[in-house]
């Protein structure tokens, strides 16, 4: 960790550390899987939590995506990053989870996801002073751009690993980033006026 005036930096260890620690827990490294875990877990938070309607299932998709890793860490070989691998886990935990939801009878209204979400930000983006969350403007996106760009603007992945999660070609994960990146200037600088507008300009530039 890393530290800049009051703010405190997390350092995601690198694809290549986080895949080898895959590769050691699946031989049964108990250390390894707990290195693993603790490397991904904020990742696969936040990318269920954007794409779960329902803030309070986010810790359980999360941990669903873990137990379904695990179960499957024997059949991994490190042809991808195990980071990828472990995103498309968890965006199918998501589908499943939308899948019984559409057939279970619904119990009560779903509370506000966005302000769970907006919680699970970093603070000090660009562009997102004065109370504009960034949950809110990512609410407003189709739900394919929203993805793209949280894969690949929030998570870090490649425009590659990005694609291999969404089952997609690479040139539409391009695509989406860029339509996700034009909507958001144009909602940041509706939300915050023309000076604002421009700043944001800094947070989805390539």
């Amino acid at each position: 960790m890393t530290r800049e005036g009051h703010q405190v930096i997390t350092l995601t260890p690198p694809d290549e550390s986080i895949t080898a620690w895959a590769l050691a827990a699946r031989g049964g490294d108990p250390e390894a899987v707990e290195r693993f875990v603790g490397a991904l877990h904020r990742d696969v938070q936040r990318f269920v939590a954007h794409l779960c309607a329902d803030p309070q299932a986010v810790d359980d998709l999360a941990q669903d995506t873990f137990l379904r890793a695990l179960g499957s860490l024997h059949r991994f070989e490190g042809r991808c990053s195990a980071r990828t691998w472990l995103l498309s886990i968890a965006r199918r935990a998501v589908t499943d989870s939308f899948r019984y939801a559409a057939v279970r009878p619904r119990l009560s209204d779903v509370p506000d996801w966005r302000l769970a979400v907006e919680r699970a930000q970093p603070r000090g983006l660009p562009g997102l002073d004065d109370g504009v969350a960034l949950a809110d403007l990512l609410g407003a996106l189709p739900e394919e751009r929203r993805e793209a760009f949280v894969l690949t603007q929030l998570v870090g992945l490649s425009y590659e690993d990005a694609a291999e999660v969404s089952g997609c070609a690479v040139g539409t994960i391009r695509s989406r980033v860029a339509r996700a990146r034009a909507a958001l200037v144009g909602l940041l600088a509706a939300a915050e006026g023309c000076r604002e507008g421009q700043g944001a300009e800094v947070l989805v530039a390539a």
